[in-house]
């Protein structure tokens, strides 16, 4: 409570924010918890005063932070708030929600995911299918791929990349949280001997792709999944 004596009111106790670094931390905290996506560094460093240290104080800030209920961490090349994840339990709501999945649109955002930058044509040379237009519609609906740029070769064709709501959605910090082949093959989901496609390697599905549909849109996969309702997706 805030008491007056003799026409003075009496500070609060000082909590580290009342200088001038205290001043830009606050602003920083500010931008972070208004924010309902990763605010990148650059959008940062715009919108705070001219020779702050945005670095220095994104990590006081996360290490005042770090052991309360809310951490603030890097998501891809931006930076938010999430819940800490030893609370999930506590704030998680489960329940059960019917969706269709398409294999294509599956297959095509973990080529994309483990090639980028890839264009198109590359992702049909992985698949061994033609690719429909609405498998990449899908994908950009859900803001998980976004155009990258055009490779400097004959056509000069788009390349195709991740975004940080894909990081995001999966729980991933970076792309380098991605599983790799020999994790993929303990959980039986490779082959056990990859092929290459140029001078990577692709990483080939255990089940054959459905030659009856083009690009297996016509037939849809509709499966019971178990959803994160809570503040944040912990997987």
């Amino acid at each position: 409570m805030i008491s007056e004596t003799d026409g003075d009111i009496s500070a609060l106790p000082d909590d580290g924010f009342a200088d001038e670094l205290g001043q830009h931390l606050r602003i920083l905290e500010a931008l972070l918890f208004a924010s309902d996506e990763p605010v990148a560094r650059d959008t940062l460093i715009d919108k705070l005063p001219e020779e702050t240290d945005v670095d220095a104080l994104l990590a006081q800030l996360a290490e005042r932070y770090a052991n309360r209920g809310v951490n603030l961490v890097q998501v891809g090349h931006g930076w938010a708030f999430r819940t800490a994840p030893d609370l999930a339990p506590h704030l998680t709501v489960y329940r059960t929600v019917k969706r269709r999945l398409s294999r294509a649109a599956l297959e095509t955002l973990a080529i994309i995911a483990y090639h980028q930058p890839i264009t198109r044509a590359e992702v049909e040379e992985v698949r061994g299918v033609s690719l429909s237009r609405g498998t990449l519609d899908q994908l950009l609906e859900a803001g998980w791929v976004k155009p990258k740029g055009r490779r400097r070769a004959p056509g000069r064709p788009l390349t195709w990349v991740t975004t940080d709501e894909f990081l995001g959605h999966f729980g991933l910090d970076s792309l380098s949280d991605l599983p790799g082949v020999e994790e993929l093959k303990a959980a039986g989901l490779l082959q056990s001997n990859p092929v290459a496609l140029g001078s990577s390697q692709e990483l080939p599905l255990t089940a054959s792709l459905d030659e009856d549909a083009e690009d297996g849109e016509a037939d849809p996969l509709a499966e019971e999944i178990t959803e994160d309702e809570g503040p944040q997706e912990h997987f």
